[in-house]
């Protein structure tokens, strides 16, 4: 297990820093001047400053060096946690995302759960009912609700439950009832996915031998599908939860966008479009280590769901 964990370990490293190196020289290669950007959304117009003004603003901002310089510097930087100046912002990148934080990490949060709770709940509804027609029509929802762009479920719940029926704000961080509309747009997808896949490991675990055993031991069909074909069916869940982590805070770029939620995702959003590079590198690492660190704790959650699993080396 220790050697298993340790090369997790190096594993996950090696992600963050492909994570890091792949953006950084995506951000550079866009077109566009990160200072004249930067100047223009703080309101100076570059054309009246003389030559010597913008070396000097270039050189305050370290962005008078090759590409190659500037990458080594801040990525030293990074490993000792400074993740430096924003560009546009004037303000310490690691203040940034510290005070724009929580709000994502609430949202993730809350939306995780109910992607969850809702997807395997859908699941386990659909695998007990017996009425073929609405089995049929159940095992179809979830892949309309992974279709559906999920700008546009944003809009439609915005305009049903804030806009006519007002009984969430359309806008703002302000309140838990400002964060449910977005958590449920955030997990809608999510939950078709988990819905999908576990109605499908429903379907096959039913067939196994061992359920008409149980059934022979006098259980009922509700005692059936709790212990024994629930907990084989949601392995292949498990594994989606540490993948759609990932697109949970993907997601939260847009979704903080159509909410006009002050997050991380919205900062993310606002420092691409101004090629803020210490901003975007930053988020992309957290983004990344959140990622690696959810999918090693689904490795190490497998045994014990499982006994079967293990992560001691095969012995020939």
């Amino acid at each position: 297990m220790i050697r298993y964990c340790g090369g997790r370990i190096a594993q996950a490293l090696l992600v963050l820093w492909g994570a890091y190196t792949i953006t950084y020289f995506i951000l550079y290669l866009l077109p566009g001047d990160p200072l004249s950007i930067m100047l223009t959304a703080s309101g100076v117009d570059i054309d009246t400053l003389t030559a010597a003004q913008i070396d000097k603003a270039r050189a305050y901002y370290g962005l008078d060096r090759s590409a190659l310089a500037q990458y080594f510097s801040l990525l030293w930087n990074a490993l000792h946690g400074d993740f430096g100046q924003s560009l546009s912002k004037n303000a310490a990148v690691s203040q940034l995302i510290a005070d724009r934080l929580p709000q994502t990490i609430a949202l993730a949060s809350f939306a995780v759960v109910l992607s969850v709770t809702g997807g395997v709940g859908f699941a386990y509804l659909t695998a007990y009912t017996q009425w073929r027609p609405l089995v049929i029509f159940l095992r179809r929802l979830p892949s309309i609700g992974f279709s559906v762009p999920v700008f546009w479920m944003g809009l439609l719940l915005i305009q049903v439950f804030a806009f006519e029926l007002g009984w969430f704000p359309s806008t703002g961080n302000e309140g838990f009832e400002s964060l449910v509309l977005p958590a449920i747009t955030l997990s809608i997808p999510s939950a078709a996915v988990y819905a999908q896949v576990l109605i499908r490991s429903f379907h096959d675990v039913w067939k196994e031998p061992y359920i008409a055993t149980a059934y022979a031991k006098g259980l009922t069909r509700g005692a059936v599908q709790w212990k024994h074909v629930f907990r084989n069916a949601a392995l292949p869940v498990l594994t989606l939860v540490g993948l759609q982590v990932g697109n949970t805070v993907s997601g939260a770029v847009l979704v903080e966008t159509v909410f006009a939620r002050v997050g991380v995702g919205r900062l993310a959003q606002e420092s691409v479009l101004r090629q803020d590079i210490p901003v975007v590198l930053a988020v992309v690492v957290i983004s990344a280590a959140v990622f690696v660190a959810v999918n090693l704790l689904v490795d190490l959650l497998y045994p014990a769901l499982d006994p079967r699993i293990t992560h001691a080396p095969k012995v020939s």
